[in-house]
């Protein structure tokens, strides 16, 4: 059996936008029959591995996978990647050789997770990439007159016992740059890409910087790959400004720069004093306020480019506060296991990105999502639904099937129907399809959590005071338990005592307790079940604090999100070291029917 070649992105050149965008029509147009194509392409290469066979019995059309295969989670597989990592041949699971063993973020999940990937597939998201760049270009002017100024930073890699590379995906795509290939970043960023592949993450963050603000008339665009990391990004800027005034004023680097990759590449734009750019970047970040401090620095830029949907939403405030009225552009959606679809209006407001799937990248499968099966327990044999079968305003989760190796493999992710381009459906990233808190029969799922915050973080706005940042654990530590969220806290004006009223916060803790669903707040009624729920106030830095324990760990701060919630011993011991005060819910929320908060 031949799969038809039609089932995989073709080479094209990354600089013909039309080329791009046409191969991006043929593929959304043709959904079902490539979708199809995948899936037999799939099975026939691999009906032999291990893994299938013993699912399969030589038969491997579409019916016998979708009876026998079953839909699984990580856990179930670990197995087979375990014994991948320990040295068996990579056609125990794949007819292609695993090169690559990706690292996920471990911050969703609690551990980080392996992914397997061929050569053949890490090609495949190269062209991921290269077929969405010219989509900004397509919708926002004067984009193409200057270069992009993104953040990207390596991560150490190690190696299984069997020398098998474990590495980030952001540090897969920086080192598939070579020298034959490196005029295509060079011709988009500002930074040199020996900068962006310095191993000490700190060096490289400020000489990234120290290149954009010396070529700041050239940068059109600024960004990271997820919100969080450019806000950290800007909080960096902010405790280093005057220094990197210095380097620029006498023209030679700060001598804590050590890395000879570092310092190759700031000597090509570090080469002479220009006391007169010092003095204008001192004007500006020595003022009161830092709004529209990314505007203010970098008057060309036409936008800012970062994942800004499900967690990272709450970062959207801040964003456009710095931006200054930059528009905040999410260009796609991906994890470590799949890259999944585009966004084809970069300029739709964030909370209504939407990502057309490229049907070529997976064989892709839906489970629904209803919260309230989830909640009884009715969801033992859930029903798998094809891509094309998706119907709009259902909530779903994808199951996915990849040429490298991962079988009918559940994302975890909660994706929303929102229409069509073409016949490639289109989805809103929700939430982590996880429980987050739960004491007694209360389930709170991310998105209940992340919408919760949303409207306690609404109170602090007339008191000159915003949410930098939270996490969430349960405290059982006395009865009954109770929900216990970290929040960090900031202003808006530079500078100024964070001293949240204690009434505020109070009243904080009951919205959120108001915006959770009926069978907290009926846990909640007397206080028999659930214990009131409790802000713990961080100083300022803390969630850098347990980015940094994360991190130290294995974890990319490319692709660090913070956790939702924490059950690490160890990380809540950060968290709670950073601890300055403590309130509590002054009253119980009525527990009738009603819901402050999106139903999934």
């Amino acid at each position: 059996m031949v799969a038809r070649p039609s089932i995989m992105l073709p080479k094209f050149d990354p600089a013909n936008h039309n080329a791009c965008l046409s191969i991006f029509e043929d593929v959304t147009t043709n959904t079902k029959q490539i979708q199809d194509s995948v899936l037999e392409s799939i099975l026939s290469r691999n009906a032999q591995t291990e893994y299938l066979s013993g699912f399969l019995n030589g038969k491997f059309d579409k019916q016998s996978f979708k009876k026998n295969v079953p839909v699984i989670t990580y856990e179930d597989f670990r197995s087979y990647i375990d014994r991948i990592a320990n040295g068996e041949p990579s056609d125990i699971i794949c007819d292609r050789p695993i090169t690559v063993l990706l690292v996920s973020s471990g911050t969703s999940g609690g551990v980080p997770k392996l992914i397997p990937l061929t050569a053949e597939d890490m090609d495949q998201r190269n062209l991921f990439v290269s077929l969405y760049r010219p989509l900004p270009f397509k919708h926002i002017k004067g984009l193409s007159e200057g270069k992009s100024l993104l953040f990207y930073f390596l991560t150490r890699e190690s190696e299984t016992a069997s020398g098998l590379p474990v590495r980030t995906m952001i540090t897969c795509v920086l080192k598939s740059v070579t020298p034959a290939n490196k005029f295509i970043w060079e011709r988009i960023q500002i930074s040199p890409h020996e900068i962006a592949t310095c191993p000490d993450t700190t060096q490289s963050m400020y000489c990234q910087l120290l290149c954009g603000l010396i070529q700041r008339g050239n940068v059109s665009r600024l960004g990271a790959p997820f919100a969080s990391s450019f806000l950290k990004v800007i909080n960096f800027l902010g405790d280093h400004w005057t220094e990197l005034c210095s380097n620029i004023r006498t023209g030679r680097v700060s001598d804590w720069i050590t890395d000879h990759q570092c310092i190759s590449g700031i000597s090509k734009f570090l080469s002479a004093p220009n006391p007169e750019l010092a003095s204008i970047i001192e004007q500006e970040c020595g003022k009161t306020s830092w709004e529209a401090i990314v505007k203010r620095l970098w008057p060309n830029a036409k936008c800012i480019e970062a994942v800004v949907t499900g967690s990272m939403s709450q970062y959207i405030p801040m964003l456009e506060f710095y931006g200054g009225g930059l528009p905040v552009i999410s260009l796609f959606y991906g994890s470590s296991e799949c890259l999944f679809g585009l966004n084809i209006n970069p300029l739709s407001k964030p909370c209504d990105v939407s990502y057309t799937t490229v049907p070529s990248m997976a064989y892709f499968e839906f489970l629904e999502v209803k919260k309230e099966n989830q909640e009884d327990g009715n969801d033992v044999n859930p029903v798998v639904i094809d891509l094309v079968d998706v119907k709009i305003g259902h909530d779903y989760e994808p199951v996915i099937t990849t040429f490298s190796g991962l079988y009918r493999y559940r994302l975890g992710d909660v994706l929303r129907v929102t229409g069509f381009y073409n016949n490639a459906p289109q989805f809103q990233f929700v939430a982590r399809n996880k429980v987050v808190l739960s004491i007694d029969m209360d389930k709170t799922y991310e998105e209940d959590l992340l919408n919760a915050v949303t409207n306690a973080k609404l109170l602090l706005e007339p008191h000159d005071l915003v949410l930098i940042d939270f996490t969430s654990r349960v405290d059982f530590s006395s009865y009954p338990g109770h929900y216990v969220l970290y929040w960090e806290l900031g202003s808006k004006v530079k500078d100024k005592k964070i001293d949240p009223d204690t009434k505020v916060l109070e009243e904080c803790c009951f919205t959120v307790e108001e915006s959770l669903d009926s069978v907290y707040r009926k846990g909640r009624k007397n206080d028999k079940n659930i214990g009131p729920l409790e802000i713990k106030v961080a100083r300022r830095g803390a969630f850098d604090e347990l980015m940094n324990f994360f991190v130290a760990r294995g974890t990319s701060v490319s692709q660090y999100k913070t956790p939702r919630s924490v059950k690490n011993e160890e990380a809540l011991k950060v968290m709670e070291a950073t601890v300055v005060s403590k309130s509590f819910s002054r009253k119980v929320p009525s527990w009738e029917l009603h819901e402050l908060h999106s139903s999934r």
